[in-house]
């Protein structure tokens, strides 16, 4: 009887979830088109190599372009504390590959490792990323 119910209750979240989130979407009375227009820019600001400036671009871009803020913030928010390594390293691959960058990482002594060392042996690394981030994006 005890699993049934949780059954019902675990039914009941989804659901209205699922009706939360279709209100707050409806709510601002915008097209499909434009809910799309506004998710995707969240995406591409979530993704750009601005990291730490994401919110405040989101917001900023969504205000000066008129887009629905909340569903920009939304998608600004795909990269997350999660999924932002995956991402983030994905995005460098792929700015390497387009560059032609054979060998990605240098070699580390770490024995000897200082932050400025850090910098400096990933320097390299930079122009794939900020090319990556933004063809991904």
């Amino acid at each position: 009887m005890a699993l049934k119910n949780l059954c019902i209750l675990k039914d009941i979240n989804i659901l209205a979830i699922r009706d939360r989130i279709k209100y707050i979407i409806t709510f601002s009375n915008d097209t499909p088109q434009r809910v799309a227009f506004s998710f995707a820019i969240g995406v591409f600001i979530g993704m750009s190599p601005f990291l730490g400036l994401h919110t405040v671009l989101g917001i900023a871009v969504a205000w000066l372009c008129n887009l629905n803020k909340f569903v920009t913030i939304a998608g600004v928010y795909v990269t997350n504390p999660w999924t932002i390594i995956p991402i983030y390293t994905f995005a460098t691959w792929v700015g390497a590959e387009i560059i032609g960058l054979q060998h990605i990482l240098p070699y580390i002594q770490w024995h000897q490792m200082t932050l400025w060392k850090l910098i400096y042996s990933l320097q390299n690394l930079l122009l794939p990323f900020l090319l990556g981030t933004t063809i991904t994006g």
